[in-house]
């Protein structure tokens, strides 16, 4: 395979599911936001988004203030911020456009029809409960992309960079949305162990779709520690860290070659940390710097497999 191709399938699949992961950001920021607070704090949580996706700065650049209607704008609509729902549905597109051929039907009507249909999205969508039925759709319709590359796909290389852009993208942004409760929206001491504190846990386990999963595990109250527990180290749990990890590094042994070597060795020292970590050092180092740490390294494997394998000759 031409590793311009791979990069295409490998980056394909990381819009798709930054699509779906700035809709889930959005969507726990929003129910955060409905939760009772003093009005000099009305519009605090929205923020968090920004922040988490680096894209605080640009969005300082074009609006005076934080507000609810701006920044769900700005990263659900706004053509002009490439991290966007909508840029991420067009950037799809393109890149299934470029590799038409090597992807199937099914996968290419999805990822068109998404974007045909999101160009008639309208602002209104993006008020009141409408927005959470926006979101839903979103993550809908990602989750659809990945059924159809599963059921109707080839098991090939092309196969395999598709998915390795789905793990990689899909571990950034679980450890972003469980940064967004631990650091940004930190409650104050007299909140903490709350009733605003377990529903803002609450909307993060709801966010990454694993609320059922924490009562089947756990059957016990929100706490900080399990919910950490069940993003970072459960094997079992799809959005975890650790079961993503446990995806990308299995498939980095299938597409190694002989460029590949420091990607390999990168992507084996997350699973390790993974694998055989304990909540205990966790939060003794630190959740936020724990999770900063990991974010750091996942960049640094996303910029080492671009150099091992779409910036040479990859046979």
């Amino acid at each position: 395979m031409l590793s311009r191709t791979a990069s295409t399938l490998y980056w394909m699949a990381r819009y798709v599911e930054r699509a779906e992961n700035t809709a889930r950001i959005l969507d726990v920021t929003y129910r955060m936001s409905l939760l009772p607070k003093a009005a000099k704090f009305s519009d605090q949580e929205w923020f968090a988004p920004l922040n988490i996706t680096g894209t605080l700065y640009p969005f300082s650049g074009r609006y005076s203030t934080v507000t609810a209607r701006d920044v769900m704008h700005f990263m659900a609509l706004d053509p002009a911020n490439p991290s966007s729902i909508f840029s991420c549905a067009k950037a799809a597109r393109e890149s299934a456009r470029a590799v038409r051929g090597n992807i199937t039907s099914e996968m290419w009507e999805v990822i068109n029809s998404t974007w045909l249909e999101l160009q008639h999205v309208t602002e209104a969508r993006l008020s009141g409960e409408r927005a959470l039925a926006f979101f839903d759709w979103v993550k809908d319709r990602s989750h659809l992309f990945r059924g159809v590359t599963v059921g109707t796909a080839l098991k090939d290389g092309a196969f395999y960079f598709n998915r390795l852009g789905t793990f990689l993208e899909r571990a950034d942004n679980t450890a972003r949305i469980l940064d967004v409760k631990y650091h940004v929206l930190l409650p104050s001491v007299e909140d903490v162990g709350g009733a605003v504190d377990y529903y803002q846990w609450a909307a993060v386990l709801r966010s990454v779709s694993s609320f059922e999963a924490y009562r089947k595990v756990y059957r016990d109250v929100i706490t900080p520690v399990k919910v950490a527990e069940l993003l970072i180290l459960r094997q079992d749990m799809p959005r975890s860290l650790h079961a993503c990890m446990d995806e990308a590094y299995e498939i980095f042994q299938m597409i190694a070659t002989r460029y590949s070597g420091e990607a390999l060795r990168r992507a084996g020292e997350l699973h390790a940390a993974l694998h055989f970590g304990r909540m205990d050092v966790i939060f003794d180092h630190g959740l936020h710097e724990y999770l900063t740490d990991f974010l750091g390294r996942l960049t640094e494997l996303g910029s080492e497999v671009d150099r091992s394998f779409f910036n040479v000759a990859y046979a």
